[in-house]
């Protein structure tokens, strides 16, 4: 069951990260385009780059109680004891993905207050931006690769 989750969650990493890194270029560019905010394109699109990081912060976080090398390695080995990647995976992977979300999540709201499209606009561009910036400072990327 652990092999599957981490499978599944290793390959929705891929697609989350593409849809969020699209939604954030959308929002950009239609920020400097001074488009219209399109409630089929862009609306869906930074909906579904949303719903994507939540199912993949779930999965994340149902790997993160089952894995050996998560919650249960800061029981045995304590902070003290872990070494640079498994504190980058039992501590600063989930943590700083976590504030990703809530930056995504903050976007979100904050574009749905707003009737001018320029700020919806800003406002995705902004905090999934910085959501995106940080998802891509703490992936491991040498099991990436």
């Amino acid at each position: 069951m652990y092999e599957t989750i981490q499978i599944l969650h290793s390959y929705l990493a891929y697609i989350a990260l593409a849809v969020l890194l699209f939604a954030v270029a959308n929002a950009i560019t239609g920020l400097v385009g001074k488009r219209i905010f399109n409630m089929n394109k862009d609306l869906r699109l930074s909906l579904f780059a949303l719903i994507l990081c939540h199912i993949q912060l779930l999965i994340g976080l149902i790997l993160y109680i089952i894995s050996p090398n998560g919650f249960s390695a800061i029981q045995e080995f304590g902070m003290g004891g872990l070494t640079s990647a498994a504190r980058l995976l039992a501590v600063e992977h989930p943590t700083v993905n976590i504030l990703a979300i809530v930056a995504i999540t903050i976007g979100w709201s904050r574009h749905k207050k707003f009737v001018e499209g320029d700020k919806k606009f800003k406002s995705i561009a902004i905090f999934y931006g910085i959501g995106l910036l940080l998802i891509l400072s703490r992936i491991p990327w040498n099991q990436w690769f």
